[in-house]
């Protein structure tokens, strides 16, 4: 038997969905947009036509390779995008970064309001279950949802498993440094402690492990697991890579007319060099720390205060990002295309416009990749014309929703979720082509993080640890890598 505090796996049934406990209130009372509700249901070649209509520039065959593209690691993905103009009103979506574990089910308003699992059954039915299809090792087992974070869209999953296959699913806690966690590896194939205390096969596994993950999961497991740890270090979790990923994928599609749209980004910058940086983008900039997510590890530079504070802290990490800043057009970053500010929302009632984000959550299918679901994300307070010493930049340019309690848990402010429903919606000031705009963005993203992905197996389907060290020298992470 267990003992009382080691963490277990329990068995969710099929017939145990509860739709209310799988969404923000808000979101599972909400009406979806009809506009959102008319994109999703647009047909790839409506979206080639239409985008290569407004992009006479881009050529249909290759836009449709793209979108018709099936991957091969990274399956599910989920895009962070900012609307931006220029001084010459030219808008564009930026992609920020694209994530391996992506939030959003429990944001998104139900298509169809007879179909209460939503796109957590969408998800499930056209990228998990043909991705178990083609299983080479036969591993007699179980199927599971491990997670960190994000329960309750987690036990979404593992209870929509359940229903779709039509057997118990286990479900996981599989927290990092965990001193006897409830899941482990033999001979590559994934094990999970049941309520008894016996460890039970796992022929397949969907993840929602989204802190450090290479700490937990090895790179070549004979489990099928959905996104596998390569899709995290090619991009998905790994900003330093992805950046790469990003400017090599442009090079190779050079001539289609398509191409990912990023900040000046200037990577493998050690710490001392940064206020170089910054300098030279104006003095705005943005710092990351590579491997982070849910908005830590992101900082804003608008002055010497901030750079002064970013560099007194201590970090576990040798290598950074220095990417140019998007904030007000008085106040953005100098960079070889000119400044870009953001357009943010519609202002209110009071004049006051705040920076929004878009995330767009795609995933593979046999036909190619589609959108799955939509939210936008606020800043906490409204963009201000000029910058004042007592201004905090990240108030009004940092969106993300998750924060850290002080007792170590995830908490998320749900006070600046903009839901895609009639009342929301208007507020972004987006129409359709903006749309399709973020969709094509986040698709592109993926199929470079797929590209890299490939590229870092050899023949044999090994690591290969060589390249990835050349592509990202940071000492700390290869050690978090090589000791799971």
């Amino acid at each position: 038997m267990t003992t009382k505090n080691t963490s277990t796996g329990i068995l969710i049934h099929p017939g145990e969905f509860e739709a209310h406990t799988h969404w923000y209130a808000k979101a599972f009372n909400a009406t979806i947009h009809p506009m959102i509700n008319y994109f999703l249901n647009l047909s790839q070649d409506r979206i080639i036509n239409r985008y290569c209509h407004l992009h006479p520039k881009v050529k249909p065959e290759q836009l449709s390779e793209i979108i018709k593209y099936r991957s091969k690691y990274f399956l599910w993905a989920g895009a962070d995008l900012l609307n931006v103009t220029s001084a010459n009103g030219k808008r564009q979506m930026v992609v920020i970064e694209n994530n391996s574990c992506p939030s959003g089910q429990k944001s998104m308003p139900l298509i169809d309001d007879n179909k209460e699992q939503g796109s957590y059954r969408v998800l499930i039915e056209r990228t998990f279950k043909p991705h178990l299809k083609n299983m080479r090792n036969q591993i007699k087992g179980g199927l599971a949802v491990i997670y960190d974070k994000n329960p309750m869209e987690a036990s979404g999953y593992a209870s929509v498993i359940a229903d779709v296959f039509n057997e118990p699913v286990y479900y996981v806690p599989f927290y990092s440094k965990e001193p006897n966690p409830p899941v482990k590896f033999v001979d590559g194939i994934m094990q999970v402690r049941d309520t008894e205390g016996q460890w039970q096969p796992i022929r397949a596994a969907f993840r929602y492990l989204t802190q450090k993950p290479w700490n937990r999961l090895p790179l070549h497991p004979k489990t099928k697991i959905l996104n596998p740890i390569v899709a995290c270090l090619a991009g998905g979790r790994n900003k330093m890579v992805a950046a790469k990923a990003y400017d090599l994928f442009n090079a190779e599609i050079q001539g289609s007319g398509l191409k990912i749209n990023t900040p000046e980004t200037i990577w493998d910058v050690a710490k001392n060099e940064i206020p170089l940086w910054v300098k030279k983008m104006g003095g705005q900039a943005v710092v990351k720390v590579p491997y982070s997510n849910a908005g830590q590890g992101v900082y804003t530079i608008v002055n010497q205060r901030e750079l002064d504070e970013f560099m007194q802290m201590e970090f576990d990490y040798d290598r950074y990002i220095v990417q140019s800043l998007i904030g007000n057009y008085n106040w953005s970053s100098v960079t070889k295309q000119g400044r870009l500010y953001h357009v943010g929302t519609i202002p209110n009632a009071k004049g006051e416009t705040y920076v929004a984000d878009i995330r767009m959550m795609v995933s593979s299918t046999p036909e190619g990749i589609k959108p799955l679901c939509i939210y936008a994300r606020r800043a906490e307070k409204p963009l201000v014309d000029r910058l004042e010493d007592s201004n905090r930049s990240w108030d009004m340019l940092g969106t993300n929703l998750s924060f850290k309690t002080p007792d170590g848990s995830w908490g998320s402010d749900t006070n600046r979720l903009l839901l895609m429903d009639r009342r929301d919606f208007n507020k972004l000031g987006i129409g359709l082509d903006d749309l399709i705009e973020a969709y094509i963005q986040t698709v592109l993203s993926m199929v470079a993080i797929d590209s890299m992905s490939k590229t870092l197996f050899n023949k044999q389907g090994k690591f290969r640890m060589r390249l990835f060290k050349s592509l990202n020298d940071d000492p700390a992470l290869i050690e978090e890598i090589m000791t799971p």
